[in-house]
């Protein structure tokens, strides 16, 4: 993989600072990957010659707006703008099978031994059936989703779509295994399929909304899927 110079900037200004992060892309350095050489921090960082802090966390393999402040006094005032759930954000995913319309998901997730509520509403943007033949079925479903987390668990969204039995596209550990080794083989897919679409917060009186475009594999697998 090559090495990344420089980030796509979504939104700045003289307190904040928001980029479109690659998926692959740690945002810092983390004992969970100590062999990974590349950040989105320190890239940030040298690109625009300002210190950054992020505002909140964004898994390695999902690509989409990632918010930084650009003092620890607003980092402060932003970060808790995050944990009282004042920040509406939006995901897109590629999902297993046909979606409800809408869905309402309340299931509590637990991590460290610590079981917390942890709710999702989903809505259905586009459903597709193409002819790749898996198991004992001629053709494969899919579903494109709109994700609005209302609380903060870790891999929130990644549980609750295997939880539906709607494993996100690509997803590791969580998603289907027969899935991702087929995109794998059939069109050298390897990512995950979630990307943090957009930010909506107001931050010293003024209604910020950050809106990310697709990455390119998520746009190349929607066309793919549209083909069918």
């Amino acid at each position: 993989r090559k090495m990344i110079s420089s980030l796509e900037i979504l939104f700045e200004n003289d307190d904040l600072v928001a980029i479109n992060k690659p998926h692959g892309l740690l945002v810092h350095w983390t004992k969970l990957d100590r062999y990974a050489t590349e950040f989105a921090l320190q890239i940030l960082r040298d690109q625009i010659d300002q210190e950054v802090h992020p505002c909140h966390r964004l898994d390695r393999k999902t690509s989409g707006v990632l918010l930084f402040a650009k003092s620890k006094d607003v980092l402060s005032v932003v970060r808790k703008e995050f944990e009282e759930n004042r920040v509406k954000k939006t995901y897109h995913a590629l999902v297993r099978g046909f979606t409800d319309d809408e869905i309402h998901i309340d299931y509590d997730l637990t991590e460290n031994n610590k079981t917390q509520q942890a709710i999702t509403d989903l809505v259905t943007l586009d459903r597709f059936e193409i002819e790749l033949p898996h198991g004992e079925f001629e053709t494969s479903r899919y579903s494109l989703v709109k994700l609005n987390p209302k609380t903060g668990r870790y891999h929130q969204l990644r549980k609750h779509m295997a939880h539906l039995r709607h494993p996100i596209l690509g997803d590791r550990p969580h998603g289907c295994n027969k899935q991702n080794k087929l995109w794998k083989e059939k069109f050298g897919m390897t990512s995950m399929l979630l990307c943090a679409k957009e930010l909506d917060f107001t931050f010293e009186k003024e209604q910020i909304h950050i809106k990310a475009n697709y990455s390119k594999v998520f746009k190349s697998t929607l066309e793919q899927l549209k083909k069918g």
